[in-house]
């Protein structure tokens, strides 16, 4: 009899998919024993933006997780994803570095590497299928699914070929989106399995409600694989019911031999886990047709939301659904998965949020434009390349050809807080936070975000002197909980808040030392003036020489100094927002007479950030 082989992803896409990667490691060791024992084809437990999630937000030692996820699932191949030269970062790394995360992978604990190219351009796994190979682990080669003019049948099973002859052991249709129909997977399957002699791995995200069909159809058409998540964390912008997927093929040819009742005893273990991450579910995580135009991806969908929550923008969330098909479009048709998910999405907030398509860029999409992520499938809008890069030269080789070995370097910078490898690495995927995770981690002050307890809020009363309390803002409604303060008295009083569970330090100052510090007074009408500095400081943008930011976010860069001349278009600062990184441009030619911000600074659209005396 056929048996079908299953892969669960609770771990890891679960979670990223339905409460933005939230779910900390403390959680899923009590559990792992039973999922160890339920005989699954693979766990997939690392990867993806968990590595992100650790260090940026539940400020936990990714490593860490996965030696420990080793040690407790002694049954079971772990396996993750890894963004082939991308790494689990959002640029290219050299072939030094592929190697040695790589190997850091394997002696911690994968087995098996589901390696995918968001371009699908395979020259950038090469270097990665090599590494697994060499090490002796499970090579599995992934396509990217998309649709688009020019994605078709003979282009993916033309990638198959390529994989199957690049040594890879499997070959996974990545589905991200729920893109798939089941006419379309039984097709494509079909012809894979005519192509290549691997086995098939299928993927594919419930997002349009079409999964479990396209997996059956798929499975018919011999895929001997196939990826679904536990019922707690599964359907919806997740992945098929694993109990659901069991059930329906049991008695059949295909039967998965898995225990039904085994698996129950997860389901009710996650489903109370899940009830405290409530903060981070979002309404826009279940079943959503539109994913079939918009084509973004389960794992990104609940980050974004949460982001432009964070933005107090989660109203325009319809807009940037109907924006990033045009951005797309525009890029060539990339399939939508990290980073190109991020690149496409990050832009397409930014042109709702200014108001005018491309008038900011970010940095990622001027290098997607130069060839830095590798060949575009279709060919990119002429127009907007021209505005974004000139007549810069584009990359026509392997984007990573023309990078130099980097260990010894990273190592050299890392060596003041780097205790290993391991850490050596984490800063090379996230310098800026992943230095000051590390930083922070060696001299015990790691504050993970806050987990708000539902039960407690709903239970406490009103109190004359509230430190938790709801506040709406022009139609959005914000939870905060004061956590605590600086002393009273001082010129500028702090005041440490988590906002819908996000840490922030917010500077209040009372109005009459803004009047004093501004030179303010009270008119006769007992009204007082509006300041003309922000909370942060910074003065107001009142004239075409003040730069602002078009999103909030944190500066990485100060490109200029006081005293430099400049021209309009010019680069002078540096944010990253969305986990993406946006130049901010002069807003006119002249002199560099102010900087208002430094490195690290947080930073919101309303405030003057850097100063050009107009020529």
């Amino acid at each position: 009899m056929a048996k079908v082989s299953v892969t669960e992803l609770v771990l890891r896409d679960g979670h990223q998919s339905l409460i933005a990667t939230r779910m900390r490691t403390d959680d899923m060791l009590p559990i792992c024993a039973k999922l160890d024992a339920i005989g699954f084809w693979s766990l997939e437990a690392w990867g993806g933006a968990t590595f992100d999630a650790c260090v940026r937000f539940l400020k936990e030692d990714p490593w860490e997780r996965l030696a420990k996820l080793r040690k407790a699932l002694p049954n079971s191949r772990i396996k993750m994803l890894l963004r082939g030269q991308n790494l689990l970062g959002y640029r290219h790394y050299s072939d030094d570095v592929v190697r040695a995360f790589v190997q850091k992978s394997a002696d911690n604990g994968v087995d098996v590497f589901r390696i995918f190219d968001a371009m699908n351009d395979l020259r950038n796994i090469q270097t990665s299928v090599e590494a697994v190979k060499r090490l002796g682990k499970h090579a599995e080669g992934a396509i990217a699914y998309t649709t688009s003019p020019v994605h078709d049948v003979n282009y993916f099973v033309q990638l198959a070929k390529e994989l199957e002859a690049m040594g890879c052991d499997t070959i996974a249709i990545k589905d991200m989106a729920g893109l798939l129909t089941p006419q379309g997977t039984g097709e494509l399957v079909k012809a894979l399995r005519s192509a290549v002699n691997l086995p098939i791995q299928l993927h594919s995200h419930a997002t349009s409600g079409l999964s479990a069909m396209s997996l059956l159809k798929g499975i018919e058409a011999g895929a001997s694989i196939i990826d679904t998540c536990n019922s707690s964390f599964g359907e919806g912008a997740s992945h098929s019911s694993t109990e659901s997927l069991v059930a329906a093929l049991q008695g059949t040819e295909y039967d998965t031999g898995l225990d039904l009742a085994a698996l129950q005893e997860i389901t009710a273990y996650f489903r109370d886990v899940r009830k405290k991450y409530w903060q981070f579910e979002s309404e826009f995580t279940g079943v959503d047709t539109r994913v079939l135009v918009n084509q973004i991806p389960g794992g990104m969908i609940s980050n974004l939301s949460n982001q432009l929550k964070e933005q107090g923008a989660l109203n325009r969330m319809d807009e940037v659904l109907q924006e990033i098909p045009r951005v797309r479009e525009d890029l060539g048709y990339p399939p939508l998965v990290t980073p190109t998910s991020q690149i496409v999405g990050t832009q397409a907030v930014l042109n709702v949020m200014t108001g005018a398509r491309y008038k900011s860029i970010t940095n990622e999409v001027k290098n997607y434009f130069l060839g830095q992520y590798g060949k575009a499938p279709a060919a990119v809008n002429d127009a907007i390349k021209q505005q974004a890069v000139g007549d810069a030269e584009v990359v026509s080789c392997r984007p990573a050809d023309l990078l130099k070995p980097e260990m010894a370097r990273l190592s050299s910078e890392a060596e003041r807080f780097a205790k290993s490898e391991e850490d050596v690495l984490t800063y090379a995927m996230f310098p800026d936070i992943g230095q000051t995770y590390l930083q922070e981690r060696n001299a015990g002050s790691l504050v993970p975000e806050v987990l708000l307890d539902k039960n407690s809020i709903k239970s406490s009363g009103p109190r004359f002197a509230p430190n938790e309390f709801k506040v709406t803002l022009h139609g959005e409604t914000f939870h905060i909980n004061v956590t605590g303060s600086g002393h009273a008295g001082e010129e500028q009083r702090p005041y440490f808040v988590s906002i819908d569970g996000i840490a922030e330090e917010v500077i209040v100052e009372t109005l009459s030392e803004i009047e004093i510090s501004n030179g303010g007074s009270t008119s006769s009408g007992g009204k007082r003036k509006v300041a003309s500095n922000t909370s942060s400081g910074r003065p107001r943008p009142s004239h075409p020489g003040h730069v602002t930011t078009s999103m909030p976010g944190t500066i990485v860069a100060i490109k200029v100094n006081v005293g430099d001349k400049v021209k309009a278009g010019d680069g002078v600062l540096v944010i990253e927002a969305m986990k993406m990184e946006n130049e901010i441009q002069a807003s006119t030619t002249g002199i560099v007479v102010a900087i208002h911000a430094a490195k690290g600074d947080t930073v919101t659209p309303d405030e003057s950030l850097l100063e050009i005396q107009p020529e």
